[in-house]
């Protein structure tokens, strides 16, 4: 089975065991994505979901997350970690949103990749959900998961993973894929315990490589 062929039954596999995944972190309104991204750095997206409340209760649009000072957005931020530096992030981009683009997010990849804290995880998860655009999502799930099928040899470095994938994965079923492997990463091939493989759809073909 060649790699395209391995990612197509991968797909097809994940798509009919978590037909419904997708985003776990919480927004209605795409800044609100933009934010919460940046939070979820070496944090769990369900502390996220918690504490963007009461950032979203006290600034509850753009202009006025753009108002704030960091030290008021670190105050609130900090349960997630790395709070000066997310704060510093959140307030330099929301005021760029405000005084640049009219309080909406940039839509295309190379814009987003030019505001403060989003890298290319970050700017594929917002052109995937809030845009519909091809992305691939290189989080900590998809680099070990995508390692251990075999869809890509003992690459680590996120970039390099993404550009791997991009050979093999249609276009049109990254995003979803993606957020697929979360789901699949966080119920069966677990990374903090011994993975589920006795329970897992894709046991016959995975090629079990740690």
């Amino acid at each position: 089975m060649t790699k395209e062929e391995l990612a197509l039954e991968v797909i097809d596999r994940l798509k009919r065991e978590y037909p419904d995944a997708g985003c776990t972190l919480d927004y209605d309104q795409a800044w609100k994505l933009l934010v919460s991204v940046r939070l979820a750095a070496q944090c769990t997206d369900a502390r996220v979901n918690v504490v963007v409340e009461d950032l979203y209760a006290k600034y509850p649009d753009v202009a006025s997350l753009a108002a704030a000072e960091p030290e008021e957005i670190e105050a609130i931020v900090r349960p997630c970690g790395l709070g000066k530096s997310k704060a510093r992030d959140i307030s330099a981009c929301m005021r760029i949103l405000h005084e640049q683009y009219n309080d909406n997010i940039p839509t295309t990849f190379e814009e987003l990749l030019k505001l403060p804290g989003v890298g290319r995880k970050s700017a594929n998860l917002i052109m995937g959900d809030v845009f519909g655009k091809p992305a691939i999502v290189t989080d900590t799930h998809c680099i070990r998961l995508t390692n251990r099928i075999g869809l890509v040899d003992g690459i680590k470095d996120p970039k390099k993973v993404e550009m791997a994938l991009w050979k093999i994965i249609p276009p049109e079923e990254g995003s979803d894929f993606c957020h697929r492997l979360v789901c699949h990463g966080r119920e069966v091939c677990t990374a903090r315990t011994k993975p589920y493989c006795d329970k897992c759809c894709l046991e016959d073909i995975c090629q079990k490589n740690i």
